[in-house]
């Protein structure tokens, strides 16, 4: 089942998503694509660091445990929408990754428990701004996570397919088999450490990179049997 948000005459609503249409328990919306981000989480975990490939192609050490950053809940945004480039960057790079929606307040979630815990799963883009110093100031400022289209309630993230197009060009081509660390261990590692609240997203890193992309660049991300994530690269905002 795929739950989605969008923005209606009445309002944000959110329910089940199938062929255009967004059911509520009383009304049927004809969306036709104008999604919102499936969630507006209050925090966005993001693991680096968590394929072979990107480890050799970046020359980064192999972690031990999962290696993480936050993203603030001003980096969401929408499918179909441009993404901001932002104004004091000259290298905006992107980063295809699984991401998971935790469904109920929770912590210290065991790896058998955590399908229990979550409300599915979604596609998010780690946009990066790689000339800024320190990865705080690289990954996390507005527009930095485009999220969606939808939650996946029913799937299993373990041996998926990805792919990432960049002007219709393949740039990303992997499966979530190759993870360092599964997204359930991941869960259930972050658990520990922060009590998670319903909407926060989970991602799990990228596959081996990418490289930058420009204003009016077209970017489809896609997971197997979750779908794809559209976006285009909007203007630079302002001057650098």
């Amino acid at each position: 089942m795929r739950l989605a948000r969008a923005q209606t005459s009445e309002g944000i609503v959110g329910g089940t998503y199938e062929e255009g249409a967004l059911k509520t328990e009383t009304e049927v919306y004809d969306i036709d694509g104008n999604l919102l981000a499936p969630v507006r989480p209050t925090t966005m975990y993001c693991v680096g660091r968590n394929y072979a490939a990107t480890l050799d192609q970046m020359e980064y050490e192999r972690p031990s445990e999962p290696d993480f950053f936050i993203k603030p809940s001003v980096s969401t945004h929408p499918p179909e929408t441009p993404i901001p480039y932002p104004s004091f960057s000259d290298e905006l790079t992107y980063a295809g990754e699984l991401a998971a929606v935790i469904g109920e307040r929770c912590e210290n979630v065991t790896e058998d428990d955590v399908d229990d815990i979550l409300r599915g799963y979604t596609i998010l883009n780690d946009v990066d701004a790689l000339d800024q110093p320190g990865r705080t100031a690289r990954k996390a400022f507005n527009g930095s996570g485009p999220l969606g289209p939808w939650i996946e309630t029913d799937l299993d993230p373990v041996g998926l397919d990805m792919q990432t197009l960049i002007n219709d060009e393949e740039r990303q081509n992997s499966n979530t088999d190759l993870m360092l660390f599964k997204p359930r261990e991941v869960i259930s590692f972050l658990s520990e450490r922060f009590t998670l609240h319903p909407g926060d997203v989970i991602a799990f890193g990228s596959p081996a990179n990418p490289g930058l992309i420009e204003p009016g660049d077209k970017i489809e991300i896609s997971y197997e049997g979750i779908g794809t994530l559209r976006n285009t690269v909007g203007e630079r905002r302002g001057n650098k």
